[in-house]
């Protein structure tokens, strides 16, 4: 065994001292595949066509019509959503493609160097920007960023401004404007402002509250109808956005729906308490994460947590599956053995494309709201594979010690060196 870390240990350092090749190489491939294998960015469409609909009227009636399983696809973010997504309806489409894909593939860069950054420096370390170069350039063949690409979605975009805002700014503004920005154009990323609260950032936490309200604000005064129809009803509409049942879906709720049956007492009963076990967990993980001013710890901790109790988690959302792998490589308990063995679970996965082969088998089988409960157990268990990663990884986080982050960057994203400029043990704001 000691044997096998040592090779994986030299491979590392070579892969490390041609970083930048790697990243090259991984683009060049990148490329290659996209000009070979074009893939229809389905959501990409949507937000196009949609946007003008939130002027007009009938945003939330617009439907893009596609195949079975999912065969209409209609507008399921905040009405501010269709207004900042207004000037890609006068883009040629090719155009645009080529243009989001550069922008997702730039903000796979951002998420991997902010990741980074959290860790705070590290003594005899002078190879941050390789590090990033490397995780980028491996990033960019994780299923959920591959998803997100062919899909055209948004989740790079939003969770690079959310990284972004946690990282660099040390005014509380900026922190929080950053967060409440993301949440205004899609609600997942608002976890984020638990990672303020859990760092006793109140400040950045009141700013991030305050900029989704301007925005929620600002689009009722643009299409009132619209905002009057998502905050009342539509927001809460799962049935709108797909699904449930599927594979596709790798929150606990989808988990345990394909494992327990949909909506049976039995089951309604488990995932009560699955959810309390799994928010334990995740609280214990932020605790321990604090106490060793492991800010990256407590960001992978609560953003893992937001996508297992969020009713839907499309296998795209898990982006964060990057900085996570990053911490358990990285972080403070990156030598223990359950780390290396959660790392190696999420590349398992995610490099191996578990989720679209789980796909592929579920779109042959009997429709499971025919025969409820009748979802194949042989199916659902591999199914629940982010869901298991992403509670193995709350649990590593849990069982650091205090004391052992001494390399780790202040909570807040504030450099260690300027940690005597922040009272009390607090992030600044």
């Amino acid at each position: 065994m000691k044997g096998i870390w040592a090779t994986g240990r030299g491979a590392g350092q070579w892969l490390t001292g041609r970083a930048g090749w790697c990243l090259g190489v991984s683009l060049a491939l990148h490329v290659l595949a996209v000009l070979t294998h074009p893939t229809d960015p389905l959501d990409l469409r949507v937000y196009r066509e949609a946007a003008p609909h939130v002027l007009s009227g009938g945003l939330y009636d617009y439907a893009l019509w596609t195949v079975p399983p999912i065969p209409r696809l209609p507008f399921t973010y905040p009405p501010f959503a269709a207004l900042l997504f207004l000037p890609l309806a006068h883009l040629p489409w090719t155009v645009l493609v080529a243009l989001w894909q550069t922008l997702s593939v730039a903000a796979l860069l951002v998420v991997a160097g902010c990741a980074v950054r959290l860790l705070g420096p590290r003594p005899g370390d002078d190879r941050l920007r390789e590090r990033v170069l490397l995780w980028a350039a491996a990033g960019l063949w994780l299923e959920p960023v591959r998803h997100t690409l062919d899909q055209g979605q948004v989740n790079l975009l939003l969770g690079a401004v959310v990284l972004w805002a946690l990282t660099v700014p040390r005014a509380a503004a900026g922190r929080g404007a950053g967060v409440g920005l993301a949440a205004s154009v899609k609600l997942t990323p608002a976890v984020g402002g638990l990672y303020l609260l859990a760092t006793r950032q109140w400040r950045a936490a009141a700013w991030a509250v305050a900029t989704a309200a301007a925005a929620a604000v600002l689009a009722w005064c643009v299409a009132p109808h619209e905002s009057a129809r998502y905050w009342s009803a539509l927001v809460t509409d799962t049935r709108r956005v797909g699904p449930v049942w599927s594979v596709r879906n790798q929150s606990l709720h989808g988990a345990l729906g394909r494992l327990l049956g949909q909506d049976t007492a039995v089951s309604t009963v488990l995932c009560a308490v699955v959810l309390a076990l799994v928010t334990a967990a995740a609280a214990w993980a932020v605790r321990a994460a604090v106490r060793r001013h492991d800010p990256l710890g407590v960001l992978v901790a609560v953003e893992l947590y937001g996508l297992l109790v969020c009713p839907v988690s499309w296998s795209h959302h898990w982006i964060w599956c990057l900085p996570a792998m990053i911490w358990l490589a990285h972080g403070p308990l990156g030598q223990r053995p359950l780390s290396r063995i959660a790392l190696g679970l999420w590349a398992l996965v995610t490099v191996g494309r578990l989720v679209p082969a789980l796909i592929r088998i579920e779109d042959q089988q009997v429709h499971p709201g025919v025969q409820p409960g009748a979802y194949p157990a042989l199916l659902a268990w591999p199914g629940c594979v982010y869901a298991g990663c992403a509670v193995l990884t709350l649990v590593v986080i849990a069982r650091g010690t205090a004391g052992r982050g001494g390399r780790g960057a202040a909570l807040g994203g504030v450099p260690r060196r300027r940690r005597a400029d922040v009272p009390s043990g607090r992030g600044p704001g």
